[in-house]
């Protein structure tokens, strides 16, 4: 039976291959800005099916990031309910404990959407490929917000939606706001909510990329069957702000409660 690596050696040799991995990511995300989506732009006038393009390119850009961690034995990943995500038109609501869970989601799902932050389509690594895949930015005001969203999945998107807004602080209680409930509320989409665990918990927020554990970080991504948003609606009377607020709370009770059977955040 071979000697297990002592720990320090363990990190030591992860920080180097993380910064390896991260470097080929903004890499990719820079070659397409360059080159793929100009050519695209000049190949296909087709508005709709550029964007498809566009979010099929983004999608097999992430699963390779994804295939180089596992490579390098950095990750490892386990999918259980993949089968749910093959259709069109989701709403898709998830935790976000590291940094690289949104790329895993993504490369899962075809014609994926997402609501991003502002400052991503000025940032030069991601400008390219938030605009060119008609990313909706969340600098939109909350009606035009919500038009965006909903005519994205009657067009077929797969839209995902991070309620918390940004990561989560290990230690800290989920705090989620409450757009993603206003818009399956006012969209009257189900909800397929994917819950996400990391262990050891590493690349999230407030902890420093380098701080690398010392073995492979084990992601489980569980998609569970669809919460109907209508009967918060039902029993608020209709009032569209009482039913976010209880569909709110359910959400982070939900996303925070230990289920069995998965990794601990």
């Amino acid at each position: 039976m071979a000697a297990k690596l002592p720990s320090w050696f363990e990190r030591a040799w992860r920080v180097p291959a993380t910064a390896f991995a991260f470097a080929a990511f903004g890499l990719g995300g820079l070659l397409l800005r360059l080159i793929f989506f100009p050519a695209l732009n000049l190949l296909q006038r087709d508005h709709a099916k550029r964007v498809l393009w566009a979010r099929r390119a983004i999608q097999t850009s992430f699963a390779s990031f994804v295939l180089l961690m596992r490579g390098l034995g950095l990750i490892r990943v386990e999918v259980r309910g993949r089968e749910r995500l093959a259709r069109q038109g989701l709403l898709v609501l998830a935790n976000h404990p590291t940094l690289i869970d949104v790329v895993i989601l993504i490369s899962l799902l075809r014609n994926a959407d997402c609501v991003v932050r502002g400052g991503l389509a000025n940032n030069p690594f991601t400008r390219g490929p938030v605009r060119a895949a008609g990313y909706i930015c969340n600098s939109e005001d909350g009606a035009a917000l919500l038009q965006s969203c909903m005519d994205s999945m009657l067009a077929g998107g797969n839209l995902v939606i991070f309620p918390e807004g940004t990561r989560s602080r290990p230690g800290e209680p989920l705090k989620l706001q409450r757009g993603a409930a206003q818009i399956a509320l006012r969209a009257e989409r189900a909800i397929t909510p994917v819950r996400i665990s990391c262990e050891p918990l590493g690349l999230s927020k407030g902890v420093a990329w380098w701080r690398a554990a010392d073995r492979p970080l084990h992601f489980v991504f569980t998609v569970d069957e669809d919460l109907a948003a209508a009967p918060f609606l039902e029993s608020a009377a209709g009032e569209p702000g009482l039913a976010a607020r209880r569909l709110t709370a359910y959400l982070t009770e939900y996303f925070s409660k230990e289920w069995p059977g998965t990794c601990k955040n």
